[in-house]
């Protein structure tokens, strides 16, 4: 998986660690969690993304199920988004998981059977004011997903979707009393969720009680994007 050196990514990794599965995690800058293979992986450079399969693939085998989970933010107003805000998240969050998608679906054709999730957020489909890019990334994948799920779902191989609400991470950790509060307020559940609950969802999407799930956008959200 991609980006499992803190927040979500970590408690997913974690979490497939805990149920002894052969994990691999690729980061910019290191930090995997114990028990995980730590990889350096630019997910914007094609070739690093090579590499890092290269690596993983040498000390697991194939890989049989791919979390891309990679993901930044340039929040700023439409009028005031540079090209560079644009393309920079862009590349990130949506072409990089192209690319892992892509690099990934070649071991499991020869297998004949895989899981792809694709994390996104409740913004992806809610859409957020100064977040034109980040939204427009996160419901790209959406699309990519269900692509790849009519593509592949022949060969035993499904590509889904899973779109957190407000997670208590590290970037909701720089927000206000003020600003935490107004965000609950529109939670029917009325409060942020952990990240565990987030990797929980992950564990079914890639265990054997999910294998008829492909296409989906399992929101884990708290209610907040309720028919979108």
């Amino acid at each position: 998986m991609t980006g499992g050196n803190r927040g979500i990514g970590r408690a997913i990794a974690e979490a497939f660690v805990a149920r002894g599965d052969k994990v691999a995690v690729t980061t910019r800058s290191g930090g995997a969690p114990d028990g995980a293979l730590d990889v350096r992986c630019d997910v914007t450079d094609p070739e690093q993304v090579e590499a890092a399969f290269a690596t993983i693939e040498e000390a697991h085998g194939p890989v049989e199920v791919l979390i891309a989970n990679a993901g930044i933010t340039a929040d700023t107003l439409l009028l005031r988004m540079s090209d560079d805000d644009w393309s920079s998240v862009i590349d990130t969050n949506l072409t990089g998981s192209f690319r892992l998608a892509k690099r990934a679906s070649k071991g499991m054709l020869r297998l004949k059977r895989g899981r792809i999730v694709f994390i996104s957020s409740v913004v992806g489909l809610l859409g957020s004011a100064g977040q034109v890019n980040y939204a427009a990334s996160k419901s790209g994948l959406v699309g990519m997903a269900r692509s790849i799920a009519r593509e592949l779902g022949s060969r035993s191989i499904t590509a889904n979707v899973v779109a957190p609400g407000f997670i208590e991470t590290d970037m909701t950790g720089v927000l206000t009393d003020e600003q935490k509060a107004a965000i609950k307020a529109q939670v029917p559940l009325g409060r942020y969720g952990a990240v565990e609950e987030i990797a929980e969802t992950v564990l079914w999407l890639t265990g054997p009680g999910a294998a008829y799930v492909t296409g989906a956008v399992i929101p884990v959200d708290g209610g907040l994007g309720m028919g979108h």
